[in-house]
């Protein structure tokens, strides 16, 4: 069963990840826009305010979790967990804008290329492989936070480490080439707008599903005919019906009709709809609410 937005544990998890990956993202600034300045590489600069845009996100989540971890309340009912979904939205709107406007002065440097200016690749490399490895590891351990805390705006920003990894990437490449023929200078602006690619595809892939989960998509037809078997499991539940689902910050709330003996007795039927609900809520992935409404069984209805 996920841990609530209430769990201190939550809390603890989701505290240090963000802020170690936003002390990582504060040395990458500084190193990519400094040696990008003195190397006169546009390519890494770009890579460096795409890792500011990263150490914002993070001020975001850290900032952003005291609201959404907010219990429910009179006016808020079923708890505050849209406000995440609000701040991974905001994440991949800022990503998004950041690769937009690097884009556009990538484009504007291929078309006014300087061929007599010089570009120290050696340094760019290093910087930018060091940048390749230390944010692909800060992916791989804030992903797994994210999903074992199920908190979407962590694994939001785990992509954005991810999408910095990836957008170093070209900056290798290009330093690699100019180190092999300075005459290749123009891979730097070329390089810089791979990297702004990469960043606009990342953003859309952080927006879409949380903006899915804002209409209230429900979860897939797979995942809803496990939470059936689930249901039908328990003994005295004859058949089911009208289940639906909705997000609920990084949980699903899932109701559903049970049907069972038309002779059965409130309190029996009431046992059994407890007993459906407990195990939906052990065993269905990332179930955090259940409404069950009990209806007598008739063969017509199967």
């Amino acid at each position: 069963m996920p841990q609530t937005h209430y769990d201190k544990n939550y809390r603890k998890q989701l505290t240090q990840v963000t802020w170690l990956g936003f002390l990582i993202n504060v040395i990458l600034v500084a190193l990519k826009v400094c040696i990008g300045y003195i190397t006169r590489s546009q390519a890494l600069i770009a890579d460096g305010i795409h890792s500011l845009s990263d150490g914002i996100t993070d001020l975001a989540v850290i900032f952003g979790e005291p609201f959404w971890t907010a219990p429910a309340d009179v006016d808020h009912p079923h708890g505050h967990g849209r406000i995440e979904m609000l701040v991974t939205i905001l994440i991949g709107l800022l990503l998004g804008l950041v690769g937009i406007l690097l884009g556009f002065q990538a484009i504007k440097s291929i078309i006014q290329f300087d061929k007599e200016k010089t570009i120290y690749s050696l340094p760019m490399t290093i910087v930018a492989f060091i940048s390749v490895v230390s944010k692909e590891a800060l992916y791989q351990y804030t992903v797994f936070v994210g999903r074992k805390i199920h908190s979407t705006a962590v694994i939001a920003n785990a992509w954005h480490h991810r999408s910095d990894s990836l957008s170093s990437i070209p900056v290798v490449i290009a330093g690699i080439g100019i180190m092999i023929n300075p005459a290749y200078s123009i891979l730097d602006p070329i390089g810089a707008l791979i990297v702004c690619v990469l960043i606009i595809y990342s953003a859309y892939r952080i927006i879409l599903p949380m903006l899915k989960i804002l209409v209230d998509s429900g979860i897939s037809q797979e995942e809803m005919s496990r939470l059936k078997e689930i249901a039908l499991s328990i003994k005295g539940v004859k058949s089911i019906h009208a289940i639906r689902s909705r997000h609920i910050g990084g949980g699903i709330a899932v109701d559903l009709h049970v049907l069972v003996d038309p002779q059965m007795s409130v309190s029996d039927g009431h046992i059994i709809a407890g007993k459906v609900k407990h195990a939906l809520l052990e065993k269905g992935q990332d179930v955090v609410d259940v409404l069950i409404h009990i209806e007598p069984y008739e063969k017509k209805q199967t």
